[in-house]
């Protein structure tokens, strides 16, 4: 039964005797395996007897009882409560090992995340102080798989206006981080017939891992100068980064856009792009989204998870008209719909101009911190070619030397670097001795001891 009195709310369960030994037995059954730990406060003894519809008396014989073996501790003015004993429930789940990316560095400079100290809380409150109290009813309800209205409405300008994407609300779909938009486009190709998916051969493991799970082949295409070779294209999709090749920086040359486009269009594919960090352009002027170029072959994704912050889990497609209605059927069967009121804030902070503003106040803030870093690595380190720097949160340091070798030196100094060789389709070394950058990533106090040890590292 439920307890529903002062104290905690008790599942207790009785023998059909509903005696003191049974509440007893139940009692200490709850203590022993964990569900009540220690500190917790228990109903009086009227109140529990009058819930389990049993006599006070009952109650306070067993609560007596328990108390004298050391289960539960009587404390003047503060009831029963259960006793603090070091003991471990049967068949606790040991925690996990910690993963590859969860190592704690004294100073970070991998790649993947922006500085989360930018993150803009005033502002974000403030959205939500005005968003919150003006929405509907029906907003905090089950609602439209797509996601909120608000956001998808200020979306498609803002993606319009700062992106050039071709977008309209109806073909916007709302996720809960990039990662649920690549597996569900993973989980409609699979299920329209797809086989293969091909991947420029740099990139995350973990997108890799997504479209395996979802039963389609990876095929990695080889990245140049120029981007992603797309004479190469092959299977039923292809996942493109065109603005910001990740993680060697080089934007997709003009031509193989162009030719990747007509390549979806002869071959019935869709094209992926990837766009996570398309607002952070610093020298040359901003690369529009591939997806412009046919609307009806090109699936845009975006995330906030580098204007903002990853902990949201937000993030965006805006679909082909004929891919709304499965990805849309996928998404409801995957988690019905994306948490809506961090959609609704986000609408207000993009309506009030919040979002733009924290753009431009992080663009000028990262390219303050690259040429800082492009600066030092001149003067303590001539020797160490940089690269990929017109954009993003990170550069490519071609480095003299094993960039294996020096990345181990600066994890046992206790400094996070990445080498090119991690982003590689086979996680191989190759001919290229890169280390990756991430200067986003650093909080502003720990930033200048990150450069000071990152030069040490590189033995200059």
């Amino acid at each position: 039964m439920e307890g529903t009195s002062a104290g905690s709310d008790l599942h207790l369960d009785l023998a059909a005797t509903r005696g003191r030994n049974d509440l007893v037995r139940a009692l200490h059954d709850s203590i022993r395996s964990g569900r009540l730990p220690a500190g917790t406060r228990l109903p009086s003894s009227r109140s529990l007897a009058k819930d389990l519809g049993i006599a006070r008396n009952t109650v306070a014989d067993a609560y007596g009882q328990l108390v004298a073996e050391g289960w539960l501790a009587a404390r003047q003015g503060s009831g029963t409560v259960v006793a603090n004993r070091a003991s471990t429930p049967p068949g606790a789940v040991p925690p996990l090992p910690p993963g590859p990316t969860e190592t704690t560095f004294r100073y970070n400079l991998r790649p993947g995340a922006p500085d989360l100290s930018m993150f803009p809380r005033g502002e974000w409150l403030a959205a939500a102080r005005k968003a919150l109290p003006s929405a509907p009813n029906e907003a905090f309800g089950y609602g439209d798989p797509r996601g909120r209205a608000e956001l998808r409405r200020v979306l498609a300008d803002y993606l319009a206006r700062a992106r050039g994407v071709r977008a309209d609300p109806e073909r916007i779909l709302i996720c809960s981080g990039y990662v649920q938009a690549l597996s569900l486009l993973s989980e409609v190709l699979k299920a329209r017939g797809g086989t293969t998916v091909s991947v420029e051969e740099f990139g995350y493991a973990l997108h890799l891992d997504v479209i395996r799970s979802r039963g389609l082949d990876p095929v990695p295409v080889p990245v140049d100068g120029l981007g992603a070779q797309v004479s190469a294209l092959s299977g039923q999709a292809a996942l493109l980064t065109p603005a910001h090749q990740m993680p060697t920086g080089v934007p997709l040359a003009p031509e193989r856009r162009t030719a990747a486009v007509e390549w979806a269009r002869d071959t019935g594919a869709v094209l992926i792009e990837d766009d996570y960090d398309g607002e952070f352009r610093y020298d040359r002027q901003s690369v529009g989204a591939l997806q412009a170029l046919d609307p009806e072959r090109v699936v845009y994704t975006g995330t906030a998870s580098k204007s903002l912050a990853p902990g949201l889990r937000l993030a965006w497609m805006v679909l082909p008209q004929w891919l709304i209605e499965p990805v849309v059927a996928a998404k409801r069967t995957a988690d019905f719909q994306t948490a809506t009121l961090d959609q609704l804030i986000l609408a207000e902070f993009i309506a009030s101009g919040h979002y733009d503003r924290n753009v431009r106040r992080c663009r000028l803030h990262y390219r303050r911190r690259r040429d800082r870093l492009v600066q030092l690595l001149a003067v303590r380190a001539p020797e160490v070619k940089v690269a990929g720097i017109s954009a993003g949160l990170h550069v490519l340091l071609d480095v003299p030397g094993d960039a294996d070798e020096i990345v181990q030196r600066a994890a046992r100094q206790g400094l996070g670097l990445t080498t090119l060789g991690t982003y590689h389709f086979d996680a191989t070394p190759g001919p290229r001795q890169a280390v990756i950058v991430g200067y986003g990533t650093p909080p502003d106090h720990a930033y200048p001891g990150a450069l000071d040890l990152l030069c040490q590292v590189l033995g200059v």
